[in-house]
């Protein structure tokens, strides 16, 4: 009898332990389940929206969907501000934040902002472009850029004297420019960086650490956070890691769309969700009107000057024909209206009219006579001289947390493991970047057919992308 009561308790036992269990596992199917039809009915209102219009036209606006550390800098730089002048940039361009991009004649949004920005934009009326990159080099690189430009603040002895300068250059910022700290996702990965870096440098005066010696400049735990144990910090698996898929997605962790921080919280949950947000990237990349890769710095350039800066170009000659015409219009309409008694406020009125053509004019001189060939002469010049500026600054930072320097060597040290341990975390922003590769195949094959044809509106640059593309 006694065996069978301590059989009986132990079997009740066993039931009553294994409850909770049963009600965890039930509550997590739920919650999976839960998830899994969020993300799916996101995905698939995504999915239904589509644009009709030919993809390989260039509309009214430009919307260049900077993915950080892909190079876009350079593109704003060296081939955006040459086509588009100050006045056809819309108010959000690098990076006003919050402001609704909504005024007449805007021409070209460049911004971080993710694909959600795209609720904010005449959606019909907008093409996009963006630029992708191997996505652990993009990792190597973000994590570079973050300790570079918290690296500049150690010229302060302290936190509080950081925290003081950011105030007082916030206050000079409401009427100029913007700050790196201003732009995601650097307002976020800069912070961090910075007060892990005074934190080991206050722990290195502690102790009395003068002389450091780094074998590998991604692994000087006295100065800064290894990239190892970066790589799995919660802000880096919230913003850096498949950070191209969320961004490209509208799903960052600063969209504009109502359900992103659900869709978010979900996918970050769980993992497998994460293939719904991956075909919504790659249905937005493949709508795009030019998708670059950074690894094909080149041939990109010279496929965003054909395909991008030649639309552009023929927008900015049909514009100008257009502002001449409405000028010889208002000079023929103020000579009649002369001999009306209210000559006086119809001549200010024309005047003023003439005096907006003029002034619109005076941007666009340069641009008159731009083809394809000089807009890649000039951007040829403009890299040189920016990666110059960039690299001269990288090293004045550096120096402030010597011996680390990242350089192109450096990065070949990193051990094999964390190298896959990066690739695992990036799974969906890897898929994207093969997809991203194919889609740069089709464009190569597209701009070479629009070339042999000559088909308007390349026609007229044709020569110069003949001299200027394949002279090397």
């Amino acid at each position: 009898m006694c065996k069978i009561m301590h059989l009986m308790l132990g079997l009740i036992l066993v039931l009553l332990l294994s409850v909770p269990v049963i009600i965890k596992a039930s509550e997590a199917d739920d919650g999976y389940s839960q998830c899994q039809n969020i993300v799916k009915n996101w995905a698939s209102s995504s999915l239904d929206s589509e644009v009709k219009d030919d993809k390989h036209d260039l509309r009214d606006l430009l919307f260049f969907l900077h993915v950080p550390r892909t190079g876009g800098r350079t593109y704003f730089h060296c081939f955006l501000k040459k086509l588009y002048s100050n006045s056809q940039e819309c108010p959000r361009s690098y990076d006003k934040l919050r402001v609704n991009p909504r005024k007449p004649n805007c021409r070209l949004l460049s911004t971080h902002d993710d694909y959600s920005m795209m609720s904010k934009l005449p959606k019909e009326k907008t093409s996009v472009v963006t630029i992708l990159r191997n996505p652990i080099d993009r990792v190597f690189s973000t994590y570079e850029f973050s300790v570079e430009v918290a690296a500049r603040f150690l010229i302060h002895p302290n936190l509080t004297s950081v925290a003081r300068m950011a105030r007082m250059a916030q206050r000079r910022r409401k009427t100029s420019g913007v700050s790196t700290l201003d732009i995601w996702p650097w307002k976020y990965l800069v912070p961090w960086m910075r007060e892990d870096l005074f934190a080991r440098r206050d722990a290195r005066k502690l102790r009395g650490q003068l002389h450091l010696v780094a074998n590998s400049s991604y692994d000087v735990e006295d100065i800064l956070m290894p990239l190892r144990e970066y790589i799995h910090h919660p802000i880096a698996l919230d913003i850096v890691h498949n950070g191209a898929t969320f961004q490209i997605a509208g799903l960052t962790n600063n969209s504009y769309f109502a359900e992103a921080h659900e869709v978010r919280h979900c996918v970050l949950k769980y993992h497998t969700l994460g293939e719904y947000v991956l075909e919504v990237a790659k249905k937005r990349l493949a709508d795009m009107l030019y998708v670059g890769l950074t690894e094909n710095h080149r041939e990109s350039a010279t496929m965003f000057a054909n395909i991008v800066g030649a639309q552009v170009i023929s927008q900015h000659t049909i514009s100008s024909s257009s502002a001449k015409v409405a000028t010889n219009d208002h000079s023929e309409q103020s000579s009649i209206t002369n001999t009306i008694s209210d000559a006086n406020d119809q001549g200010n009125s024309t005047y003023q009219t003439l005096e907006d053509v003029s002034s619109t004019g005076k941007y666009e001189i340069a641009r008159d006579n731009l083809t394809v060939g000089k807009l890649m002469e000039a951007y040829e010049s403009c890299i040189s001289s920016l990666r110059n500026s960039q690299s001269e600054r990288r090293v004045n930072s550096l120096k402030r947390i010597s011996p680390v320097n990242f350089t192109k060597e450096a990065r070949r040290q990193i051990p094999e493991v964390v190298i896959q341990e990066i690739a695992s975390l990036n799974s969906l922003d890897i898929e994207l970047y093969n997809y991203a590769q194919h889609i740069f195949n089709e464009q190569q094959g597209h701009m070479t057919q629009r070339m042999v044809y000559a088909r308007p509106p390349f026609t007229h640059s044709i020569p110069d992308v003949q001299k200027c593309c394949w002279r090397r």
